[in-house]
């Protein structure tokens, strides 16, 4: 494994850290996806934390609202089977619908329990940048969540305790927020140990190209490195379209290094700038965490070429597939009109990185892939949950942290679908 060092702690953290978002679940599962619903398997969570641990990852990122809630009892349960000097933990103030200074304390003691901890080796302000219905302002919403309260000075005491032995902050969204908080360290008022920002190939110099709301990572890292804040990685898949990419990508990849697979260039990608403290994965099953401990047992950097050859030629090819910016991180679920609204999405991506996403019905091969898509769509998504469900309310809207506009997404693919249907 390779290691980099914290230079405010001097930890030596792997440069693969273990994402506990999504965990193994037992059951069956609808058309290849989770139903959710399914009972969170802890002995699979075992085996694969031991495993990890055993081939050197000591970095194991949770918060309290993953998998419904449980991610971080389930992840305290695995790691406190094994000494605390083995590992770290990060986990979050995850305090996204209740800001109050006594409710968000509850929520930090209550993380510190779940894990069986008495501390955070890395703490985080969980994904600041964003909005919601109460706050469409996203800086009104940031003083609400942490600074009106007093909820960062409470962690900045629980810091000078040693409950906390690193502060940080995820970001999505509003740039300004960021901006902010990199402010408030240069005036003194709070250091930042470390920051998780999301960096892969296709946001380096693409992500304004795909969403207009968001930032390319060469902006957030830059601002990084200029102030020698560690950056960990977050969504270096970008939620699986990374690996999961159109054939005509995948050969590519292939013909330069045919024993490698086409995730391994995205994590090796991600974790070759030094600046980068850990790169995190969400390692649902053991086959992507061996898969993933390949590419950093040991790290082989990229060279300047093959960086270029990822940010250049296969990003803006990636782009012109014109897929949704989904990372099918389940923020907008639970949908109140019962949307599976990342299914939907997932769905649509896969079916045009297979060119499966018919435009012409003089198209000789239009019936094999009307029929692919309308066959895939009714069995990877139940259709109660489907695209024509969605009333356009707005709810999630303000939850994704890729800023999609969700509902007008939906109605798109849902008078798409009926096209089809009719065979229009």
């Amino acid at each position: 494994m390779t290691y980099r060092t914290n230079p405010n702690t001097h930890d030596k953290v792997s440069v693969l850290g273990y994402g506990m978002m999504r965990l193994p679940t037992k059951g069956q599962t609808e058309g290849g996806r989770q139903t959710g619903e399914e009972e969170v398997d802890q002995e699979m969570i075992n085996r694969q934390i031991d495993y990890a641990l055993a081939h050197g990852l000591n970095s194991f990122d949770t918060a309290p609202v993953y998998t419904k809630g449980q991610s971080e009892r389930h992840t305290g349960i695995a790691l406190a089977r094994h000494p605390r000097h083995s590992y770290y933990i990060a986990t979050k103030m995850s305090n996204f619908s209740v800001y109050n200074r006594k409710d968000s304390i509850a929520l930090f003691e209550n993380s510190l329990k779940q894990l069986q901890t008495s501390y955070i080796d890395y703490y985080l302000l969980h994904a600041i940048g964003g909005s919601n219905g109460e706050y469409p302002d996203a800086m009104d919403l940031f003083n609400a969540r942490f600074i009106d309260n007093g909820v960062l000075d409470y962690l900045l005491q629980q810091k000078q305790k040693g409950v906390i032995r690193n502060l940080g902050f995820s970001y999505h969204g509003d740039i300004k927020v960021f901006d902010h908080a990199l402010k408030m360290m240069d005036d003194g008022k709070v250091h930042w140990d470390f920051v998780q920002i999301e960096l892969n190939y296709l946001d380096w110099h693409w992500a304004n190209e795909i969403n207009d709301a968001n930032t390319d990572a060469d902006y957030l890292y830059a601002e990084l490195e200029k102030r020698g804040i560690p950056a960990v990685v977050m969504e270096p898949l970008l939620g699986g379209r990374l690996a999961n990419m159109p054939y005509k990508l995948m050969k590519q990849l292939k013909e330069r290094e045919p024993e490698r697979s086409v995730a391994s260039w995205a994590f090796r990608y991600a974790a070759t700038r030094p600046g980068v403290l850990t790169v995190l994965s969400g390692m649902t099953y053991m086959e992507h965490l061996k898969d993933n401990l390949c590419s950093y047992c040991p790290l082989k950097p990229l060279t300047k070429d093959e960086m270029t050859f990822l940010e250049e030629e296969i990003a803006r090819q990636i782009v012109d597939y014109k897929t949704i910016p989904c990372n099918d991180c389940k923020y907008c679920m639970p949908c109140p009109y019962g949307v599976d609204i990342p299914g939907v999405f997932v769905h649509y991506n896969k079916c045009l990185n297979e060119s499966n996403v018919p435009k012409d019905v003089k198209d000789p091969e239009y019936d094999r892939m009307r029929r692919a898509f309308l066959v895939g769509y009714d069995r990877s998504v139940p259709k109660l949950r489907q695209a024509d469900h969605c009333i356009g309310c707005g709810t999630c809207v303000s939850m994704c942290p890729q800023k999609i506009r969700i509902p007008r997404e939906l109605h798109k693919i849902s008078e798409y679908v009926e096209q089809l249907k009719r065979r229009l």
